[in-house]
């Protein structure tokens, strides 16, 4: 007898054999008990997870000799003969290869005559939204006026791709990914009766790895006893799938919040050597980075052994939150460049430089990106006066000197100045990094520019305000009087939110969030009286419209 792949060994034959589907299980043996099968039914779910198993079980029970709870017995002829593939009256059709009009043609055909042992005729297609629009339509009048002994079960990874005269002919079934928690508890089924010994860490990795698919779960324990050995522990199976080892994900997460270029170059030429694929190392570091937030917020972290709890929580007590999340960020758009170029490699090298340094903050190969922010800016708004106003009460800002000194010619000359100061960005650099930007003196002067660049609505709901910063990359805006529900909503609205950090960032010297630090239990006036005020305070015309 051949070799029988595991998935398929340990197939389902009942429905209380099927693993984190309960709710549709429930349902279809009560209708069997109740003798309320209806004529058409739609399996739609995730690839491995029981649809094609759910199909063959529901067949078998409406056609078993001695069904008990809605369960076939598997023992009879009928259900032997299903089993094994003999039983003629139950046919399974995959419609990725057998999609054309003459294939549906066929079955209607077939449905006129009696099933020759069964007491229904039972069609199982699976892949069904393969099927041609030709096919479709073919199949729509037998699906509508069945014959009473024939019964459809439809199954698909993509509903929407079926006609809804289809879908509304037939009872719908939506299977859910199954959780980690029943794929370990199914796999140490499995391994017991195949005699394999895995380790609690490797369970879990494998049930992280199929992302709620039992039968990715039964390949990937497969793939690990093909070597002849029946011993499986975590490092066996990130071998066989090609995930880096902890150590190197860890290493290098530390490096990038270090900033510590040369140590996170050296783990990943330590795991290109290794021979692993950088995609499966680049998802690794976005989930360890996830992880160390989580821990960060709730002190705990699943699928990690004692010894990498630990590191996460020495990594975890040095660095902020935000940073982390724009960590995710900033690894998730290198994941989206890395899709589309032919140098993964490459791309992936210089995106782990990147995050490395500071943000580059004094990095002469960042001054270019500022520049063309500068000059973006000085085009869009025209601030001739309001940045030499700003450069004499902001001596210290390396943008706001920047902005003068392109913007002491002519609007249409700015290109031109522009690159005259990227060309001379070393000699540039070096006189102004020497001076350093503190929010509290530049924050009064930005809020004073949104008044004179027309941003009254702005200007009035940030008067009053202070600045200060929170972390690196953080910018808090406080509000002593509190902040009214007029103004919230102003100030978060995403457009506004854009126009202050772009402001703030530019004359910090680099990419900059903000943040709204409101202290409401300050609020002592009506936010009618309180705009009013604002309103008078500014000179500017205000009416209430009742």
């Amino acid at each position: 007898m051949g070799y029988t792949a595991l998935y398929r060994k340990f197939r389902p034959l009942n429905f209380s054999e099927m693993v984190g589907q309960e709710h549709i299980t429930r349902t279809l043996k009560n209708q069997i008990m109740a003798n309320r099968v209806g004529h058409a039914y739609l399996f739609n779910g995730g690839r491995g997870t029981g649809k094609t198993s759910a199909a063959k079980i529901l067949a078998r029970a409406i056609n078993c000799l001695n069904p008990k709870d809605g369960e076939p017995c598997n023992e009879c002829e009928i259900c032997k003969g299903a089993i094994s593939g003999s039983l003629t009256d139950i046919v399974e059709m995959d419609a990725a290869s057998n999609n054309s009009v003459e294939d549906i043609r066929s079955i209607r055909e077939e449905v006129n005559f009696l099933p020759t042992k069964a007491k229904y005729r039972v069609y199982i297609i699976d892949e069904v939204h393969m099927l041609s629009t030709g096919a479709f339509n073919a199949l729509l009048k037998t699906l509508e006026e069945p014959p009473e002994h024939v019964k459809f079960i439809l199954a698909t990874t993509e509903p929407q791709k079926l006609p809804a005269t289809i879908l509304s002919r037939c009872q719908r079934f939506d299977f859910k990914k199954i959780s980690n928690q029943d794929i370990i508890k199914r796999l140490e089924i499995v391994c017991k009766e195949s005699n394999i010994e895995i380790t609690k860490e490797a369970l879990n990795i494998i049930a992280t790895l199929s992302e709620g698919a039992m039968r990715d779960a039964l390949s990937i324990l497969e793939r690990c006893i093909q070597d002849g050995e029946n011993q499986i522990d975590e490092d066996k199976i990130k071998d066989l799938v090609g995930i880096p080892k902890m150590i190197f994900v860890h290493d290098i997460v530390k490096a990038i919040i270090e900033y510590d270029v040369d140590k996170a170059l050296i783990t990943v030429n330590k795991v290109l050597d290794d021979g692993k694929d950088i995609s499966n190392f680049l998802w690794e570091i976005i989930k360890y980075v996830k992880d160390i937030l989580l821990y960060k917020a709730t002190k705990n972290v699943e699928l990690y052994s004692e010894e990498e709890k630990q590191k996460i929580k020495e990594i975890s007590e040095f660095v902020e939150k935000d940073r982390l999340i724009n960590l995710v960020y900033a690894f998730s758009e290198l994941e989206n460049e890395m899709k589309f170029s032919t140098q993964k490699t490459i791309i992936f090298q210089a995106g782990i430089i990147k995050l490395c340094s500071k943000l580059v903050s004094s990095d002469n190969s960042n001054l270019e990106q500022r520049v063309d922010k500068i000059e973006k800016y000085l085009r869009t708004h025209s601030v001739n006066t309001n940045y030499m106003q700003t450069a004499q009460t902001n001596p210290n800002n390396t943008e706001i000197k920047m902005a003068y000194a392109i913007n002491t010619n002519t609007t249409q000359n700015v290109n031109k100045n522009t690159e005259k100061v990227v060309d001379n960005r070393k000699e540039t650099t070096n006189k102004l990094t020497s001076y350093s930007n503190k929010v509290e003196e530049y924050w009064p002067q930005i809020v004073k520019d949104l008044k004179q660049n027309g941003k009254i609505v702005l200007y009035t709901n940030l008067m009053n305000t202070r600045a200060r910063e929170i972390n690196d990359m953080t910018v808090g805006i406080e509000f002593p009087n509190g902040l009214t529900a007029f103004g919230r909503t102003v100030l978060e609205k995403q457009e506004n939110i854009k126009e202050i950090s772009n402001l703030v960032s530019m004359a910090s010297g680099k990419p900059m969030n903000i943040k709204y630090i409101t202290n409401v239990g300050n609020m002592q006036e009506t936010e009618e009286k309180n705009i009013k005020r604002i309103a008078k305070e500014s000179d500017i015309p205000f009416n209430v419209i009742e």
